[in-house]
């Protein structure tokens, strides 16, 4: 078995210091169990306003963000999907997801390939798509593919992390709804979002880890939350509601490991 920690965070606009405060607080009140892996949401440390998270990029070892996040992997001894963080390389920026080991390690990084840049969205007004290959990164526990958000709507991302040998696959995210929608409206995206969960989960035959923002980035949006840990059969094992929280679960890898031998599709096109 094996222990993930799911932080679903509702940040702080532009105020790192008190998010990853927030994210700290949290790891202390599960340090009693076994973390194996902590997953924490897509702009975690910022929130997704413009204002705070486009004029404090991180350099391209993910800057104050990931050094005081390293430091947490050390004192708990555990695994971390850092979220994402805006990332400058050159005069380019990336919303970049980096993952670290047990000893505070960067061991991957990933930069977000699907911008949001449909029905209204503007991600790539502000940030260039990633051209890196897929990451899976081979962890002391399991091997961990990692996605970003919008990327849930690419099944062929998830087809290349399955083959590269991913057990399990997380998805740091900021899942957002406008606020005048109507209450059937807002019903139905979220249920289009448990519903893509379940799906990749049970597709690849996986676990499915997303960790999603909560709260409201301005008065006309706000993150749905409902993070999730999906098992390879399609059941959701851990489904958090909209406010700010934390979820840890034990999960089984044996069972993905012998869907793998028994069941190969990542090698069946």
């Amino acid at each position: 078995m094996a222990g993930i920690l799911n932080i679903q965070l509702e940040p702080i606009l532009g105020d790192k210091e008190k998010n990853i405060q927030k994210v700290s607080n949290f790891i202390e009140k599960y340090s009693d169990k076994k973390l194996d892996l902590i997953v924490l949401s897509e702009f975690f440390s910022t929130g997704v306003h413009q204002e705070s998270f486009v004029n404090v990029p991180e350099d391209t070892k993910g800057g104050i963000v990931v050094e005081k996040l390293s430091e947490i992997a050390k004192k708990y001894r555990t695994n971390i999907v850092c979220g994402t963080v805006i990332e400058k390389d050159g005069d380019k920026l990336y919303n970049t997801s980096f993952v670290l080991d047990r000893n505070g390690k960067i061991v991957g990084k990933y930069r977000k390939i699907h911008l949001f840049k449909f029905f209204g969205g503007n991600e790539d007004k502000y940030t260039t798509p990633g051209n890196l290959p897929p990451l899976v990164v081979e962890l002391d526990f399991a091997k961990v593919g990692v996605s970003v958000c919008f990327d849930i709507k690419y099944p062929l991302l998830y087809k290349s992390l399955i083959k590269m040998g991913a057990e399990i696959i997380v998805s740091p995210s900021a899942w957002i709804k406008l606020t005048s929608l109507t209450s059937k409206e807002k019903e139905d995206m979220t249920q289009c979002w448990r519903s893509l969960n379940i799906t990749r989960a049970s597709e690849s035959l996986v676990y499915f880890v997303t960790s999603n923002l909560a709260g409201r980035p301005s008065e006309a949006l706000y993150s749905i939350g409902n993070s999730m840990i999906t098992n390879p059969f399609g059941i959701v094992e851990s489904l958090q509601g909209e406010k700010e929280s934390a979820d840890y679960k034990d999960i089984d890898l044996k069972t993905v490991r012998e869907l793998k031998h028994s069941v190969p599709v990542a090698f069946i096109d």
